[in-house]
């Protein structure tokens, strides 16, 4: 008997993730993959006290393969909206990638919502796009 294999898509990246690693002792790789209260919990800790961080250097493939499966794949590449928050995010210009244009601007004239937004943004940016991806297949 056969059993049917899981096929992911490449949502999330390795090498994006190792160079969030780089700063994952603030916990910026965790919530790239969909890890937001481990993600908080490092940026408090600093990454339990740089023990967390070093060990999450060998966890990153587990990391990646588990965002390939839970998250849905489509127009938005998440590597790319996680490159613009962690980065442009105050100027919300992750926000206008995905289309959202009213909140693009806010955050542009208010340093991402008085940072208030960004915090909302790492702890949900991933289930933004699958969200997305999903309503525009038509399966939400």
């Amino acid at each position: 008997m056969n059993t049917p294999v899981l096929q992911s898509e490449d949502t999330h990246s390795k090498v994006v993730g190792y160079l969030l690693w780089l700063f994952g002792f603030l916990g910026a790789h965790r919530f790239y993959y969909g890890k937001p209260v481990t993600g908080t919990i490092w940026f408090f800790t600093f990454g339990l006290f740089f023990v967390g961080w070093i060990i999450d250097l060998f966890l990153i493939p587990a990391m990646d393969r588990e965002a390939d499966l839970r998250f849905r794949a489509g127009p938005t590449n998440y590597t790319l909206a996680w490159v613009l928050l962690t980065f442009l995010g105050v100027f919300g210009i992750h926000r206008f990638y995905q289309g959202k244009w009213i909140t693009g601007i806010i955050y542009l004239c208010t340093g991402g919502l008085f940072l208030i937004g960004i915090l909302y943004d790492f702890w949900t940016l991933n289930d933004q796009i699958s969200l997305k991806h999903s309503e525009q297949l038509g399966t939400v």
